[in-house]
């Protein structure tokens, strides 16, 4: 029997990072809800055991069940009948071993009938769930919208919807339409409030809606007449019992075909404001994508981990000029280098998490009491540092995920074209990794603000170069002190040439430069507490070094009049 867990060692060295005891202590509240709950942990120690039970559990799962079903699943797809969607039969399956195990709702407070995860073993969860279908990990993923209904809804609205996706009810968001994909203060979607009914009503259409047919639905909606910016949009809540909403069609796409991607229409869809009007776009739909960015930096993780196994296995297996093509160079130097990329993008994601834990629960403990000051400051810091890592880790997860699995594919040679090997699905399903909840290039704009002011070069500074590290560690320790000092060089050249259009336009090199020592250095700590890690962080501050030099070259031989070329490209001849 497999376990997708148990056999990936990598995953229970990020569970038990030092952070951990501080944010579990957090999230439980110094263990008070033991006598309230029979399954509340006693102490740190109960609680880190629980969530290796259950990450245990999700590991049978995928490599029993999800696994096994996702060709099924990938070749028959969802069905639309009368403007309502049918899961394929393995889709099905999946969804009820998840619920069976209690598994929806995992980071919900247990009075709701969730198990009160932190969000790490949650995302951990969906690392191992992308790892074995990264289509199905976006439905089940979605029940992460609760946490934006349990951050902004009211009590009674908790009250109702909450325990639903814990017993097993899928949610959606429900932001593009066809006229506003990322702009989505361009969002018309109309919400109408009836002073006779005493509730909203929504029309128009939403498009490239993932699980569109879901029970519960977050809504982007127009509620200010006049408006067409951000400051008139709010947020709702839709209940598909109260009916109005018709799926007119599915998408046939790439990849990723378990997951319905729909485009609905609503008719008079009776609705619920959530939170305050106005704030729709401007606070709730920000914090509900940065919640699914950090999902989609989790899938990428999960498909690169994939595509190391399915590219390994092969290179075994297959046998060129009398012995295993995994001995000849080109193939073996591959292969590191996608074990290291699946290394580094791992260890950026739990640092992610850690910090938006830490965040999280700060801020839901604000909602309780009066922080410290020491509690508001350690708020703020990782809320810094949340805003920060996010866009770079999706951004760089998910480039390093496609080029991954195309390396995978490539080793696979002519069968990892033909359906009959599993890469050619990693293929598809990727590639939509460094598109959806923000492009890389949206990516590059949100964390070129933290390049700039130095969020990332202080982290470096201040955290990982203090940590001392094993004597045969200490090369990798100057060299990438070394690539700090040259990202941070790199930024100040461009900054003080004072053209907002030329740094716009060296922003993803200036990102790419900071990052590979971000990745770099985090890659060195895991090294230095576990040899697990040694020969990736090896790999990568190789790779890492020659990247910087080709991005240093590049920016420093450019001159701004040159800029023309490239503006010039989008003019008619």
């Amino acid at each position: 029997m497999a376990n997708y867990y148990s056999d990936t060692p990598q995953l229970r060295y990020h569970l038990n990072h030092p952070l951990m005891r501080r944010i579990v202590e957090l999230k439980e509240r110094g263990y008070t809800q033991k006598d309230e709950f029979d399954y509340a942990p006693l102490n740190f120690e109960d609680a880190m055991d629980s969530y290796e039970q259950v990450l245990e559990v999700v590991g049978e799962i995928c490599g029993d069940i999800i696994a096994p079903n996702a060709e099924g699943v990938d070749h028959d797809g969802p069905t639309l009948h009368d403007g309502r969607v049918t899961y394929a039969a393995g889709t099905a399956e999946n969804l009820k071993a998840i619920t069976d195990a209690g598994l929806m709702g995992i980071s919900m407070p247990r009075r709701y009938g969730g198990l009160n995860f932190p969000i790490t073993p949650y995302i951990m969860a969906a690392d191992i769930v992308s790892r074995a279908d990264a289509g199905f990990e976006n439905i089940w993923g979605l029940q992460d919208c609760a946490e934006t209904l349990y951050e902004f809804g009211n009590d009674d609205q908790r009250e109702r919807f909450i325990p639903r996706v814990c017993a097993g009810e899928t949610m959606s968001m429900d932001l593009t339409e066809p006229d506003a994909g990322s702009d989505l203060q361009a969002v018309m979607l109309k919400a109408s409030y009836s002073e006779a009914d005493g509730c909203w009503y929504l029309n128009g259409v939403k498009r490239f809606i993932t699980n569109g047919d879901s029970h519960i639905h977050l809504v982007l909606a127009r509620s200010e007449d006049g408006t067409t910016d951000a400051r008139g949009l709010s947020m709702f809540i839709y209940d598909h019992r109260d009916g109005g909403v018709t799926v007119r069609r599915t998408e046939n796409k790439m990849g990723i075909k378990g997951a319905p991607t729909c485009e609905l229409v609503f008719k008079n869809a009776k609705a619920e404001l959530c939170g305050d009007r106005k704030m729709g776009l401007i606070k709730y739909v920000m914090a509900l994508m940065n919640g699914a960015r950090l999902g989609i930096m989790a899938q990428s993780v999960g498909l690169s981990e994939a595509a190391f196994r399915e590219a390994h296995a092969y290179a075994l297996d297959r046998k060129q000029f009398g012995k295993p093509i995994i001995e000849f160079a080109p193939v073996y130097e591959m292969l590191a280098l996608i074990r290291a990329k699946a290394d580094a993008s791992r260890a950026m994601l739990y640092e992610t998490s850690r910090y938006v834990d830490m965040y999280k629960v700060l801020e839901d403990i604000s909602r309780e009491r009066k922080l410290t000051p020491e509690e508001r400051t350690e708020m703020k810091l990782y809320n810094r540092l949340t805003d920060a890592y996010t866009p770079m880790g999706k951004g760089m997860t998910s480039e390093f995920a496609n080029q991954n699995v195309y390396d995978c594919v490539q080793i696979h040679g002519g069968s990892g074209f033909m359906k009959d090997y599993t890469c050619e699905r990693l293929y598809r399903d990727v590639r939509i990794t460094n598109i959806y909840e923000g492009t890389t290039q949206l990516q590059v704009v949100a964390a070129i603000r933290h390049i700039t002011t130095g969020t990332y070069i202080s982290r470096i500074r201040e955290e990982y170069q203090q940590v001392a590290v094993k004597p045969e560690l200490q090369h990798m320790k100057e060299a990438l002190t070394r690539m700090t000092d040259r990202a941070e060089a790199l930024v100040g050249f461009v900054t003080e040439q004072k053209d907002q259009e030329l740094l716009d336009f060296q922003a993803r090199r200036l990102v790419e430069m900071t990052a590979h020592a971000v990745f770099g250095h985090l890659l060195m700590l895991a090294a230095n507490d576990d040899d697990l890690f040694r020969q990736s962080a090896e790999v990568y501050l190789r790779y890492a070094l020659a990247e910087q030099e080709k991005i240093d070259s590049y920016v420093r031989a450019f001159r701004t009049e040159e800029l023309a070329l490239y503006s010039g490209c989008s003019r008619p001849k």
